[in-house]
């Protein structure tokens, strides 16, 4: 059964789906038949996901559904898919977003359409292959080659300042990763392969796990991002389109922390006790001083887009913690915030699409024009703050109880995010949503479409199923990062 080439299969099918986006022959300014092209081809590809939680085995720690072919004529250099517990969750965070991001164009006329959708369906080749890669180039190679349809898509989609956000986006994200770069050819001049299990199961000195961990730092904490590498994220998500705010906070800033796991923890763990207390103080200031900026913002999406940064915060707390409740929590907190910034974004998208702002000022008493939208809202932001019930307490919780274990002090000041979240987030809603209905918003009255409810319902099941049940994400990590918890002293703070 595990011989199926289900990972080429993942990365294979976007890319004939976007030819037959390609080729569609339209008949209105909807372009229908690219969509249900587009549309097709992601949920196909989300159906094909599930083949492998249904087979993969969660007791054994390494990589599985492997599948590896030699290039450049060298059988050290390979291009290497395979999925531990540890990447599992998000390659299917990645085949569900998608889709949904096609689905909810489904109303909306675009220009460039066809480029559009192809864009959508590339960058999922592109996630794919980075979340799924075992070889050291192959990975660089994807995680590279994600900017390049992210850049388009901000830069010819976006609002009034694409192409300034877009250009810092690219040069921001694309500079952090030379240095990785750097790493890589120095590790496979080193061991003679870039195999990412070969690698794992060697060691290297100190000294040189010190200058090999800056410089994989260099690259995720701009992905993550880590404060104060983050100033790329609120530009870009204000410009770009609803769907690539979705697909930026979603997935995109997930590489960052699944990097962090995979190389920085993995594979240099002298270093990571070194470093740590360094990240500990970057990760507080993140959580509280983007949390405070969010609670002045009068834009929507830019308040979201520091909330996302606060929330990666306790992301990078969970990850060098280096214990089994923290990476739990930082695994849970990513899918958890993947799904409920998604939903966020989409739910302002809708809101743009109906009155052209984003600006709070203008709202107010949005209950009464758009009931269904207010109650979807109110749960995502519910959920956003960490509402036991919800997904984002899960992480949370065990976040901070890894994090009280060892240090109360950095307990207590991370925990101080929570409130600022409640404080940001509720009055975000009832500047919105609350209050006598405006003569501007009265102006269109028009409530959720089908699409919309499909989306957000869908939203809604996992992030309360993650809340209630968080075990059918920490199960199939278990297993993987007890390897990496080995490594370690029972504290490293």
């Amino acid at each position: 059964m595990l011989n199926i080439p289900i990972l080429p299969l993942l990365i294979i099918v976007p890319i004939v789906g976007l030819i037959f986006v390609l080729l569609s022959v339209e008949e209105d300014e909807n372009y229908i038949q690219a969509k249900k092209s587009a549309l097709w081809t992601s949920v196909i590809n989300f159906l094909i996901s599930l083949y492998i939680p249904f087979n993969f085995d969660k007791d054994v720690p390494h990589f599985q559904f492997v599948n590896s072919f030699s290039w450049l004529n060298s059988d050290n250099l390979k291009f290497s898919l395979g999925i531990d517990g540890i990447s599992l969750p998000f390659i299917l965070l990645s085949t569900l977003l998608i889709p949904l991001c096609i689905y909810s164009t489904w109303n909306i006329k675009t220009k460039r359409c066809k480029s559009y959708l192809s864009a959508f369906l590339i960058l999922e080749t592109f996630l794919v292959g980075a979340f799924s890669a075992i070889d050291l180039f192959s990975f660089y190679i994807f995680f590279e080659s994600i900017l390049i349809p992210m850049y388009l898509i901000i830069g010819i989609w976006g609002g009034g300042r694409r192409v300034y956000s877009a250009y810092k986006f690219f040069l921001y994200t694309f500079l952090g990763s030379v240095l990785m770069l750097v790493a890589i050819i120095f590790l496979y001049q080193e061991f003679g392969t870039t195999d990412i299990p070969s690698i794992l199961n060697s060691s290297l000195p100190f000294y040189i796990q010190i200058w090999l961990w800056l410089a994989f730092f260099s690259s995720f904490a701009v992905k993550i991002p880590m404060w104060p590498f983050h100033t790329w994220l609120p530009d870009a998500h204000v410009e770009a389109p609803t769907e690539g705010s979705v697909i930026l906070a979603g997935i995109l800033l997930k590489l960052g922390g699944y990097g962090f796991i995979r190389f920085n923890l993995s594979m240099l763990p002298d270093a990571s006790i070194f470093f740590t207390p360094f990240v500990f103080g970057l990760s507080l200031i993140a959580i509280v001083y983007t949390s405070l900026v969010a609670i002045v913002q009068n834009d929507m999406k830019k308040l979201i887009a520091y909330s996302s940064v606060a929330h990666m915060g306790f992301v990078t707390l969970g990850i060098f913690s280096a214990t089994i409740q923290g990476l739990h929590g930082a695994i849970v907190q990513m899918i958890s915030h993947g799904l409920i910034s998604a939903a966020l974004f989409f739910c302002i998208g809708s809101i743009y699409n109906r009155y052209e702002t984003k600006e709070i000022a203008n709202f107010g008493g949005l209950n009464s024009i758009m009931p269904k939208l207010a109650i979807f809202f109110l749960i995502f932001s519910l959920g956003a703050i960490g509402f036991p019930g919800t997904s984002g307490f899960i992480g949370e919780f065990l976040t901070l109880l890894a994090v009280f274990s060892h240090n109360t002090f950095v307990a207590l000041i991370s925990a101080l995010g929570i409130i600022f979240a409640a404080a940001y987030m509720l009055n975000l809603y009832k500047k919105v949503f609350l209050g006598k209905p405006n003569k501007f918003i009265q102006k269109v009255k028009l409530d959720l479409r089908l699409n919309e409810m499909i989306i957000y319902s869908l939203l809604v099941f996992f992030i309360i199923l993650f809340g209630i049940q968080p075990n059918y994400i920490i199960d199939f990590s278990t297993s993987s990062l007890d390897r990496i918890i080995s490594l370690y002293p029972i504290s490293i703070l």
